[in-house]
């Protein structure tokens, strides 16, 4: 396994992280596509094994049971400073006002929260789920700074958002000597490429570490098009990402792996780790072999004309993933 810097922070990170939002047990907290305590428990020890040391989970996966799984998994199988632990704060919790958002009361009953299904006295990487228009961002910011003051944060991340919301953020916390976000958690594969106009850019500049989301675009980058999967039919969220003209895109990464006898998996990874402002892709799996294909792909080199070949049939979309 290869490690990077997140961003221009002194914090060692796998090239790969293990992304937790199919742990939750389908006849509990979790949907029809997760996966119960002991299957969960088996790719957290591969991972390990392989050397990921990056985990990332929300506290609205599964209403908590992810961080749960995620939490007590670590806990048993090595100890808390060898790996690096990110969770994230925003979607709805619970009914009722305060249940939702970034206000300084929400942050701050959402955090201690995290902690106790964590069990853990802190979290490496904070991450903002997504921009909240009700809640001033002066005080989400301020809230988030004084979390990393308390000793319960060590970093703080964002999630998708527009480039302009972000350089904004990145401004008032320079401004007022607030802690500074580290890393951008975005919407970022072969079929979605919208990043690279705007945030991928910005992202360079000032430092950020990048760790897409649905690096594979929730799986359509890793079989035949029509091929179908239990969350590709009950995930409502997915069905609003994609559409009809990614299919060229998809054949094509089918086609290249066939020629290089590779999974398809492997060449979309490939191709994300290829480029310089990504600095780990967050996998999320559900089978073993997902995890094996991913883990390949960092020894997985594209060339040039690969890389053009992949590229060439993308379709500009409609920001896709947030609002």
């Amino acid at each position: 396994m290869r490690y990077e810097k997140l961003g221009k922070t002194g914090l060692d990170v796998s090239v790969i992280t293990l992304g937790c939002m199919s742990f939750g047990e389908p006849a509990g907290r979790g949907r029809a596509w997760t996966l119960d305590e002991a299957a969960c428990r088996d790719i957290v020890r591969q991972a390990l094994d392989a050397g990921i040391n990056f985990f990332d989970t929300a506290n609205v996966y599964s209403a908590g049971r992810s961080e749960e799984i995620t939490g007590q998994a670590l806990k048993d199988f090595v100890a808390r400073d060898e790996v690096v632990l990110a969770t994230k704060v925003f979607m709805p919790m619970r009914p009722g006002p305060n249940g939702v958002g970034l206000s300084r009361k929400a942050i701050f009953a959402e955090l201690d929260a995290s902690l106790r299904r964590l069990q853990t006295d802190y979290i490496d990487l904070y991450q903002i789920h997504r921009w909240d228009y009700a809640t001033p961002i002066e005080e989400t910011l301020e809230a988030l700074h004084d979390a990393v003051k308390s000793g319960k944060v060590r970093y703080i991340g964002a999630s998708s958002m527009h480039a302009w919301q972000f350089t904004k953020a990145l401004y008032l916390a320079d401004l007022h000597g607030w802690t500074r976000f580290v890393s951008m958690q975005n919407h970022y594969n072969l079929i979605y490429r919208e990043e690279e106009r705007e945030m991928l850019p910005l992202c360079t500049d000032q430092g950020i570490g990048v760790i897409p989301w649905s690096p594979l675009a929730r799986g359509k980058l890793t079989r035949a098009w029509e091929q179908t999967t239990t969350r590709k039919e009950t995930d409502d969220f997915g069905q609003t990402l994609y559409r009809g003209e990614d299919r060229a895109v998809v054949e094509r990464v089918l086609e290249v792996a066939a020629k290089r006898e590779a999974g398809p998996a492997q060449v979309a990874l490939a191709w994300l780790l290829r480029n310089p402002a990504v600095t780990s892709p967050i996998v999320g799996v559900t089978r073993p072999s997902h995890l094996s294909n991913a883990i390949a792909a960092t020894d997985f080199e594209l060339d040039d004309a690969e890389v053009a070949y992949l590229e060439e049939l993308y379709v500009p979309h409609a920001v896709a993933g947030f609002r």
